[in-house]
């Protein structure tokens, strides 16, 4: 098994978990999102390279060090690093206990892709873009369905504190009334852990 990814960023600090991490990014998404940053990932052309579960940790190994000294570990980002779940699960048994797995998602997959990596993941980074399923349709091209129905399943499995939402202020899509309807519900689910920024687009 082999998994196509647009790129692997080492020594990361402060963005993607606590110390020293190393983000792989997957290419394939199913969002269409209006500001992607990561567009590389939605045509074939643009895949990096593919790896196979030993040829990744092999390649990560490097920074093995680096990760038991702070705590550290690899996040898994994209695209869309859940449509990988079964390579990333293979990728957990193999890796050393010590390393903390970190998944940057949208959720926007079936949720037996989030059932397959769940008892690996330290912490979850999800950009939910927007509650109101319109403004989510709008922006990335795609229903909330299945993003809607993870969320549930992490709250029913009193998972709230190891998770990050990330609350975007969009511009031409929500306005803040919209990002606080959107956190309020999210409270009622039980998750507490928030990160609002705004989109910048020139």
């Amino acid at each position: 098994m082999k998994a196509p990814l647009i790129a692997i960023s080492r020594h990361r600090l402060s963005t993607d978990g606590a110390g020293v991490t190393t983000l792989v990014a997957f290419h394939g998404c199913p969002l269409r999102c209006r500001y992607c940053l990561n567009w590389q990932c939605w045509e074939p052309e643009h895949i990096w390279r593919e790896v196979d579960v030993e040829e990744l940790l092999s390649e990560l190994m490097i920074d093995d060090l680096y990760f038991q000294a702070t705590n550290g570990g690899v996040c898994f980002g994209g695209g869309e690093p859940l449509l990988h779940s079964t390579f990333i699960d293979r990728f957990c048994q193999r890796r050393p206990e010590s390393w903390r797995i970190y998944m940057e998602t949208s959720l926007s997959v079936p949720t037996r892709h989030l059932e397959t990596i769940a008892p690996w993941v330290t912490h979850y980074y999800i950009d939910i873009k927007d509650m109101d399923p319109d403004i989510y349709r709008q922006y990335t091209g795609r229903d909330n369905t299945a993003m809607m129905a993870n969320l549930h399943w992490l709250a029913d499995h009193q998972l709230q504190q190891q998770v990050t939402i990330r609350l975007p202020l969009i511009p031409d899509f929500n306005n803040d009334a919209y990002r606080a309807h959107s956190m309020e519900f999210l409270q009622s689910l039980g998750f507490t852990i928030f990160d609002r920024f705004d989109y910048l687009i020139k």
